[in-house]
Order: C-alpha cells, then sequence, then structure tokens
C-alpha cells in the first residue's frame, strides 16, 4: 500500500501542477493578444514605445511557467533575456532577442495545451468519481435506469458489484501512471520552448568562464609578485645581513673573538626572524594547518584568532581536494577580517557542509554576522577578492548585507 499511496500523492501533486497550467491558460490569451496589438502598433512611435512593456508582460508569464515547470523537473528552467536601454534601442532589443518570441510562441502553444491536460487528468478523476458514486445512485429511490460502463449496460446490482470495481481499478490505474506523466509533458514542453538554448547557454559559459580564467590568471600573477616582492624585499635581504655578519664574524675572529661572538648572536637572532618570516610566506601559500588538521580544524582556528566571538558547525566535511580546502581556508579568513574590521558585530558564525547533486560534491561555506550590514564590494573590504578566489574554482558567491544587518556570505566551490 506504500507504493499505491506514493504514487496516489504524486497523481494529486501532478494534478495541481497541471490545474495551475490551466489557470494560466487567461493570462495567455491576454499577455498574447497585447503584444500581438504591440506589435501592430509598432509600425508607428507609440508602438514602439508599448512593445518593451508588452515583451515584459509575456515574460511575466512566462516566468510563472519556468517556476511550475522546474518543480515538476527538480531543476532549474532558466532563460536569459537581453539588455535593454533607450526607447528606441530598448525595442530594437526586444524584438531582435530570441527569448521574447520563445515566450510568444510558447504563450500561443499553452492555450490548447494548458486546456487539454489538464482537462484529461480531470476527466481521470471524474471517471473515478463517477464509479464511486453508482452504487449510490443504485440504492437511491431513482425510476429505472440503466448506465453503460464501458460499453456494459449496469442494469443491476450483480453488474454494479462486479463491474464497477474493474472498471474503478482500470481507470485509477490509467490515472495514476498517466496524470504524472501529462504533468512531466507539460513541464518538459515549457522548457523545450522557454529554456536557454544549449547553444546559447554553452556560449554563456564559454564567455563566463573566460572572464573567469583571465581574473584567475591575474590574481595567480599578483600572488607570485607578491611573494616575490616578500622573499626579495624581507627574506632575501635578512639573508644577505646574515652573510655579512658571519663573514665580518669569521674576519675578526682571531683579532676581536667578542665582537665576532656578538655579530654570530645577532646572525643567529636574525635567522630566526627570516625563519619565522618564511613561514609567514609558506603559510600564505598553503597553510600547514590544513595538513594537520583539515578545513574543520583549520576554520575552528581561525575562529578562535577572531577578535568577534564565532561559532562554527560541519556538516559531513572531511577531506578535501587541497586546492579546495585552500580557497575555502582563505575565505573564512578574509571573511572574518572582515567582520573584526568593518562590521561592528558582536558575533559571528561559519558553517561548512558538503552536498551532492549532479554536477558532483559541492562545499557552501556560510558566513554570517550580526552587525550593521550594508557590506560594499567596491570598499576595499576584500569581498571583491573573495568572489574572484571563487570564480577562479568556477564558483559561486552571493552576499546579502541589508543596511542595519545581518550580514550573510555564501560561497560555493565544486569539490573537484
Amino acid at each position: 500500500m506504500g507504493g499505491i499511496g506514493r504514487r496516489v500523492v504524486r497523481a494529486a501533486r501532478a494534478t495541481g501542477h497541471l490545474v495551475l497550467s490551466l489557470l494560466l491558460v487567461p493570462l495567455c490569451v491576454l499577455a498574447l493578444l497585447q503584444f500581438l496589438l504591440a506589435l501592430l502598433l509598432s509600425v508607428t512611435f507609440v508602438g514602439l514605445l508599448l512593445l518593451p512593456y508588452a515583451a515584459r508582460v509575456n515574460r511575466g508569464v512566462a516566468g510563472l511557467a519556468r517556476r511550475l515547470a522546474s518543480k515538476v523537473l527538480d531543476r532549474p528552467v532558466t532563460a536569459r533575456y537581453g539588455p535593454r536601454s533607450g526607447v528606441l534601442n530598448r525595442a530594437r532589443l526586444t524584438l531582435n532577442d530570441p527569448v521574447t518570441w520563445r515566450d510568444a510562441g510558447w504563450l500561443a502553444l499553452h492555450i490548447p495545451t494548458g486546456v487539454a491536460l489538464p482537462v484529461l487528468a480531470l476527466g481521470l478523476w471524474a471517471g473515478l468519481g463517477f464509479d464511486l458514486s453508482l452504487p449510490i445512485w443504485w440504492w437511491a429511490p431513482l425510476p429505472e435506469h440503466v448506465v453503460n460502463l464501458a460499453g456494459v449496460s449496469i442494469d443491476s446490482w450483480f453488474r454494479v458489484v462486479t463491474v464497477v470495481p474493474v472498471h474503478f481499478a482500470a481507470v485509477a490505474a490509467v490515472a495514476l501512471l498517466g496524470i504524472p506523466w501529462l504533468a512531466l509533458a507539460d513541464a518538459h514542453l515549457a522548457r523545450l520552448v522557454l529554456a536557454t538554448p544549449e547553444r546559447v547557454r554553452l556560449a554563456e559559459r564559454v564567455a563566463e568562464l573566460t572572464e573567469t580564467r583571465a581574473a584567475a590568471l591575474d590574481a595567480h600573477g599578483a600572488e607570485l609578485r607578491r611573494i616575490e616582492r616578500d622573499l626579495h624585499d624581507g627574506a632575501q635581504a635578512r639573508l644577505v645581513s646574515i652573510a655579512m655578519r658571519l663573514g665580518i664574524a669569521e674576519r675578526m675572529m682571531a683579532t676581536d673573538p667578542d665582537q665576532a661572538a656578538e655579530l654570530v648572536s645577532e646572525a643567529r637572532q636574525s635567522t630566526e626572524e627570516t625563519m619565522t618570516e618564511l613561514r609567514g610566506i609558506i603559510r600564505g601559500m598553503y597553510p600547514p594547518i590544513l595538513a594537520d588538521r583539515g578545513l574543520p580544524g583549520a576554520v575552528a582556528a581561525l575562529a578562535a584568532r577572531c577578535p568577534v566571538p564565532v561559532t562554527t558547525a560541519t556538516d559531513g566535511v572531511g577531506r578535501l581536494p587541497a586546492a579546495v580546502e585552500a580557497a575555502a581556508y582563505f575565505v573564512v579568513a578574509e571573511a572574518l577580517t572582515n567582520v573584526a574590521k568593518h562590521s561592528g558585530a558582536s558575533s559571528a558564525s561559519v558553517r561548512l557542509s558538503v552536498r551532492q547533486n549532479d554536477e558532483g560534491g559541492w562545499l557552501t561555506v556560510l558566513i554570517t554576522d550580526d552587525g550593521r550590514g550594508a557590506a560594499d564590494e567596491t570598499g576595499g573590504t576584500g569581498l571583491a577578492g573573495i568572489r574572484r578566489r571563487a570564480a577562479a574554482f568556477d564558483g559561486r558567491t552571493d552576499l546579502a548585507s541589508p543596511p542595519g544587518g545581518p550580514t550573510t556570505l555564501t560561497v560555493e566551490l565544486p569539490c573537484r
């Protein structure tokens, strides 16, 4: 019965989708009529003014269809519209945008299909209700009557008891199997017409990857220059100073042992300082704590060092690729630095989680603080660097920081 119950629930949800799809039909009729009217008037200046707004109405109705299809297909159905600016330019771009015509085509297509598919589904439910009501009809004191059910005359209680259950079971089987299929057909049709074509999506993806690759190369070059500068101006200068002190001490060893010993002591102290500086440079490249304690332990250490009280939580985070761990570590480090310097927060939290989807595993880093909000990526707070670091891994960054707070930074990195 559990399997039958799940099928009933699935059919009921599919019916709900089809009913909502049916309710879209009047909107499709109105939207299509106003769009066609705007097209006819586009030979005039007034029509050119109205055309972008007419297309916007189409987009609103098509957006509702995309959301309905996304819930049935359990994956997003998205489309990207072209930019619009200027009065005449908006009309030209609206007419040249292929998604505008896809929206109009779906409106015209949905008017018949949006009626036919829900009527089929509701007809199956009505057939089940009719079968259930037949015994009540027979029990009621009505005049003699004969009901034809699938070509069989129901004219006696014997046929009511024998034929009706068989017919009910057959209609129920068709309904439980067919109604979800009708909903899927409606959703796939919406996705086929309304979603951005795969070739366009691939072209946009190539452009996006080209941009993120350029940003990653720029960031990598800047990081290499920083490391070279730190080594040249810091560690290398200290090593040269150590070599000079040791050379002078070697020459003074026979004539002035005390001065030579003092120079050796200074060289030893400078060596320790150089080692500390080199460890800092190495830590900036790949923190050793990641190799020792993994990402959860390293983030806990960052939280412990932050001046603002920070709580941490991890959900299914084990060992990840070293590059991903390093990127997530520096994202958390930069975010907590921003919290301490700019947010005015009294507390913050860091949550790490790993989820699986069709694209593989994704690490989600969620940093929240109760500060003043209004974080600005152009304000030199390091948020732009976090976005570039995530983009280099083909990741995603989302910042929500309304005035008055709280601020929530979400970074998603692919675990590959």
